[in-house]
């Protein structure tokens, strides 16, 4: 009887020991001074630095890109997927005022494949670097058993740290105070149960249909990079005109921007349909979704709402490209954002 062993089981212990050595050098182009660990250490160690910060709260998240990936799976499209999950990271945190300091990734499989493991880390580094975050660590895990051969799956988690008085949101947030509407570019990572089912179930087109709404083919368009708005919001973070900002993921915009509207206060959304881009105009109408079910699930082209002064929100719209989406109210009504 031949022996079984780990690699006969579906488990190659030497190709995940390549794969490390394979990203190393990558990696380490988004250290700085503060990470202390080499990649392939038990832990990553990351140092504070004492003389940037007086009062350091720090701040963390994880997430995941969803079925997105099954679009790029699709597609065959690697490296985006990595940035997605960096930038949505990013992203949450930079509504509570964070910085990112330093990430850490997960990545499942069923068959490890190095080329393929290669391109992910190149979307991880790319965004990282970009993001001024140094990915100290992460697990590559190959499953055979509960992933199939082609297939794959990301998590993420990163720190950040805000001074504690320029925590988000601020408490000056009042009646008359604007909304500012960043645009996206695209679903970012949310919905996409929902579109594949239009797009390609009931409509049938395939990752490399070419859509004249769009003027590109299906799978540029839903695989746009989820957008990072630290490059944008970042030099407002300590502006005491920036009273809060909403990420818009799942749950849409009513569903986010209330997390950060304190009681009292009613948020009263104008989004003219033809500021809504045609990707979400091909899905709704191509499967026939009702608005509110569109307004649950998909951000609409508006990545982040930011909550301003008047005075500060003239500059973000002429400087972002930014949509004025309405302004806050006082009101007693439990519905804390309603739609014009």
């Amino acid at each position: 009887m031949k022996p079984v062993d780990y690699k006969s089981s579906g488990v190659d212990i030497e190709a995940g020991e390549n794969a490390v050595k394979a990203i190393k050098d990558k990696v380490r182009t988004t250290f700085n001074a503060n990470v202390l660990s080499e990649l392939g250490s038990f832990g990553g160690l990351y140092r504070l630095d004492k003389t940037a910060w007086e009062n350091p709260i720090l701040v963390s998240s994880t997430d995941g890109v969803g079925t997105k990936l099954l679009v790029a799976i699709r597609a065959k499209v690697y490296d985006t997927v990595g940035q997605d999950l960096v930038n949505h990271c990013v992203n949450d945190i930079l509504v509570q005022g964070a910085l990112p300091q330093f990430f850490l990734d997960y990545i499942g499989v069923g068959k490890l494949k190095q080329e393929i493991i290669s391109q992910i880390i190149d979307g991880f580094v790319k965004a990282c670097r970009e993001n001024s975050c140094a990915l100290i660590g992460g697990e590559m895990a190959e499953m055979p058993g509960l992933y199939q051969e082609h297939d794959f799956d990301l998590a993420g988690t990163i720190i950040g740290m805000v001074e504690e008085e320029q925590l988000l949101p601020r408490n000056t947030i009042e009646a008359g105070d604007l909304l500012i509407g960043l645009p996206s570019t695209g679903l970012h990572t949310n919905g996409f149960s929902l579109a594949r089912k239009v797009l390609f179930d009931k409509m049938g087109l395939k990752v490399d249909s070419y859509v004249e709404e769009l003027s590109c083919t299906l799978a540029e368009k839903l695989l746009a990079v989820h957008k990072s708005y630290l490059p944008a919001l970042g030099p407002y973070l300590q502006d005491a005109g920036l009273k809060a900002l909403a990420h818009i993921t799942g749950g849409g915009i009513a569903g986010n921007l209330s997390r950060v509207l304190p009681e009292g206060f009613q948020a009263e959304i104008d989004l003219p349909e033809d500021k809504i881009p045609a990707l979400f105009h091909l899905i709704q109408q191509g499967g026939n979704v009702q608005s509110e079910v569109m307004r649950q699930t998909f951000n609409l082209g508006v990545g982040m709402i930011c909550v301003v002064s008047p005075k500060l929100a003239d500059e973000l719209q002429n400087q972002h490209s930014a949509l004025r989406l309405g302004e806050l109210y006082c009101s007693t009504s439990t519905d804390r954002v309603i739609f014009k």
